[in-house]
């Protein structure tokens, strides 16, 4: 992953994009070639589906894409690592969205892209969601972004902002798994977490088990959170213009640390990063215990590159990108987490769906490694290991439906 190398694909990337335009393309599934034809996918025939969904709207996952599209939705407030860039700078990335659920969930996507903080959206995706089976929130800026999922769960249909979750599922599995290879106790683990957006803050929230019933999850033995100012703490003024940020404060640093990154890195086990490029130095990964995982997450340039990383002595090393040994990324986790929750026809992706795919995806790897914690996106067995395991937990929980 060296330079030479990120500029290959960034040149590789903009020519691929120009010459397809974009990605992906709509497909049409049935024969369009005659008159008979048309009379059965439009009119007159089709007015009879019309009428049987208007009498039965549950008739719509039958005869409709509904039962498999997904809408992909941003505002482009927080793209990547890029930033604030906008619903149009955005379209590349929900494109590739869009395309890995094609391909390695069998499920119909769409990128549909607001302007930057477009003051409606909620009430936006409520009037478009009629013709979909799934809303996976993307690239949103927190804390509006949590505003966002919590008011639209009376959908009826799942509505996850993957950023949050399929991150924090993802890396859950890795820390389970991390614990097979190392020896230590998940209870026992001491943990730092760079970054408390939307993906720092649901990640804290699965490894603190906050708001998650005490039977549903475990809780890791110390964990410590770290935004642009240091490390949050109870006493740090101005916490309470952020409710999660106060949340936070709340419910982790337990020991009452203050100062920065590197104070918070003295002494963990494991590092997490969700933040910034470049801000990870070898002298904090050489202050953290023995043999540590850094997990560093920051695309498209992590917070430490992972040669100097084991320069300074981690043992297991992971990163979001896709040139890495040890990719560590939110696409291991989103197809599996959708495809089973259509499969389902489930209301909502529940906290207990969460936990069941983190134990699928760790689970599918009999024999993990400090270079292979997790499988390898393109694996196309995952999707339907940790679908599989959404899927149970939705019926098991009250969540699923049998149409």
């Amino acid at each position: 992953m060296d330079k030479e190398a990120g500029d290959r694909y960034y040149a590789e990337a903009l020519d691929l994009h120009e010459r397809h335009h974009g990605k992906i393309a709509v497909s049409v599934k049935v024969p369009m070639g005659t008159r008979d034809d048309l009379s059965r996918a439009y009119t007159p025939g089709v007015a009879a589906v019309c009428r049987a969904i208007a009498d039965d709207p549950s008739l719509a996952y039958r005869y409709t894409l509904k039962g498999n599209s997904i809408a992909i939705i941003t505002d482009g407030s927080a793209v990547l690592g890029l930033g604030n860039i906008g619903g149009v700078a955005a379209i590349p990335v929900m494109e590739g969205k869009a395309a890995i659920f094609r391909e390695f969930a069998g499920i119909d996507a769409f990128p549909i892209c607001f302007d930057r903080y477009f003051p409606d959206i909620i009430d936006a995706i409520r009037h478009i969601a009629p013709v979909f089976g799934g809303i996976n929130l993307e690239d949103i800026a927190a804390p509006r972004c949590f505003e966002i999922e919590e008011e639209l769960q009376d959908l009826g249909i799942p509505v996850m902002h993957d950023d949050q979750h399929g991150t924090a599922i993802t890396v859950l599995a890795a820390i389970i798994n991390a614990c097979r290879v190392t020896g230590k106790e998940f209870e026992d683990l001491r943990v730092v977490i760079s970054g408390a957006g939307a993906a720092g803050y649901a990640i804290a929230r699965l490894l603190c088990c906050i708001g998650y019933q005490r039977d549903l999850c475990r809780r890791v033995g110390a964990i410590i959170v770290c935004d642009r100012q240091g490390i949050i703490h109870r006493d740090r003024r101005g916490l309470y213009e952020n409710k999660y940020k106060f949340i936070l404060a709340d419910e982790t640093n337990r020991e009452g640390r203050v100062g920065t990154l590197a104070d918070a890195v003295e002494g963990a086990d494991i590092f997490i990063g969700v933040s910034a490029p470049g801000i990870l130095t070898a002298d904090m990964v050489r202050s953290m215990n023995d043999g540590p995982v850094v997990l560093a997450l920051a695309n498209p340039v992590p917070e430490i590159m992972p040669d100097e990383a084991r320069r300074a002595g981690a043992r297991i090393i992971g990163t979001g990108r896709s040139d890495g040994s040890n990719q560590i990324n939110n696409a291991l986790a989103f197809p599996g987490v959708f495809r089973g929750a259509l499969d389902a026809h489930a209301t909502r992706i529940s906290d207990e769906m969460k936990v069941a795919a983190a134990h699928g995806l760790a689970a599918y790897l009999p024999a993990p490694s400090e270079d292979h914690l997790l499988p390898v996106v393109t694996d196309r067995g995952v999707v339907r290991a940790v679908a599989d395991r959404v899927m149970e937990a939705a019926f098991a929980y009250g969540y699923g439906r049998e149409w």
